[in-house]
This record gives structure tokens, sequence and C-alpha cells, in this order.
């Protein structure tokens, strides 16, 4: 069976990354979390003094872009694979909010993204690959042969997201998660580089109604009728 590209765009605590996750362990795909490449890149930021005020340092961090090295370790007991940062495992650290407070002003950056979607498109070279983001069907892989947009509720996504973040022992409230949700579809949605949009050829999955399972069955059906 050849090996395709399967590209999932979506908003914010849409679910994305979970299904992208999922679908590339049950189809024996290598799996890319985008997000956490920028994710990364923001904690770099944060770290090394580069933000302040809601802020960042544009020219500073871009400076520092050839030093910073995203990759991923397969994933281990806790089932997830996990993001390192020049060979440090901070995959629990770019899930903060601290972290999600400030990676939509980062992500916004052109040499970051430009910087980024170069290593993206490495990955993706030898094809069988799943990659989850913002403008991966329009940006990174405009020709991948499966895309979907994964669309959600504001209020839906926020409640996905405290319960995540509760989990993880994080003290967290239902407003504030909202706000950064919809600023963050906000400057997703009007960045000048590579803003969020659904690319033309994308089948759309609305979630908001629909269980972990019930996305599974849906995208491997679509799976299955790409690579006939």
């Amino acid at each position: 069976m050849k090996k395709i590209i399967i590209a999932i765009d979506g908003y914010s605590s849409s679910g994305k990354s979970t299904m992208a996750r999922d679908l590339a362990r049950r189809i024996g795909y290598v799996y890319v979390d985008s997000g956490a490449m920028y994710r990364a890149v923001t904690l770099y930021a944060l770290r090394n003094g580069m933000t302040s005020a809601g802020n960042v340092d544009k020219e500073v961090l871009v400076r520092a872009l050839p030093d910073i090295s995203v990759s991923f370790m397969a994933a281990g007991e806790d089932g997830v694979q996990h993001t390192l940062l020049n060979g440090e495992d901070v995959e629990k650290e770019i899930r903060s909010m601290e972290v999600s407070g400030m990676v939509s002003p980062v992500a916004v950056i052109p040499e970051v993204r430009h910087h980024l979607v170069a290593l993206q498109r490495k990955f993706g070279e030898e094809r069988g690959i799943v990659m989850d983001g913002r403008d991966i069907g329009t940006t990174v892989f405009p020709d991948a042969e499966m895309k979907v947009f994964v669309d959600a509720t504001p209020e839906v996504r926020a409640e996905r997201r405290v319960k995540e973040l509760l989990e993880k022992g994080e003290e967290v409230d239902y407003d504030s998660v909202l706000k950064n949700i919809r600023e963050r579809d906000y400057i997703d949605t009007h960045r000048e580089e590579s803003p969020l949009t659904k690319a033309s050829d994308a089948v759309v999955l609305d979630n908001d109604n629909m269980t972990i399972p019930q996305q599974m069955d849906w995208l491997l059906d679509l799976y299955r009728e790409r690579v006939k």
C-alpha cells in the first residue's frame, strides 16, 4: 500500500493532536506535532528573556534561531511522543498556560515560521507521515493526499483544555482558558504569514459532538479512501 502525507489542521484545542497521534499509531505512520515545535521555540524565548508584557523581542529571537533545535523522542510508557528542545525533554513545560499565552505572538514571526517549516518538510521527505498544525495543508504540504480541517466551538475547546490542564495538576479556570483560546484564534486567523485557514481540498471534521472513537472511525474511513 502506498504511503501518503496526512495533514490535519484546525483551531487551538480542537483535539487535532490527539487524533493525529492516534491515527499515526493505528496505520503505522510517523506523527509530528508541529504545534509542539512552535511551543518549544516559545519556551526558548521565555527562558532567555526574549519576552516582556506579552511581546516578543523579534530581532533577538530571529538571531537565535540557528541555535534552536527541535526534535521528537518516540513515545515511552506514557504513550506520549515527547518534544526535545536542544536535546532536553520539555514536553510538560511547553503545555503550560505561560507558553500557551505566548505561542501565537511567536508563531506570527515570519522567520520563525520559515525555520520550522523547513524542518517540518524534512520530516515528510519519506512520506508515511501524519502532521497536525495550522498551516500544514496550505503551506507545509500543499500537495498532501489527505487533508482534514478540524473545527469545534471555542466553548467546547475551552472545556477540553481545562480538563486536560487539571489532569496535569495545573490550577486553571474556564474563563481565562476561553479568553486565551479566542485570542489565539484571532491571531492565528489574522496573521500575515500562513494564517490558519481551511485548504480548498480539505475535508471538514466538526467534532463538537463526536467521541474519540467516532472521530477515529471517520479518519480511518477517509484514509482508506485516499490510499486506494
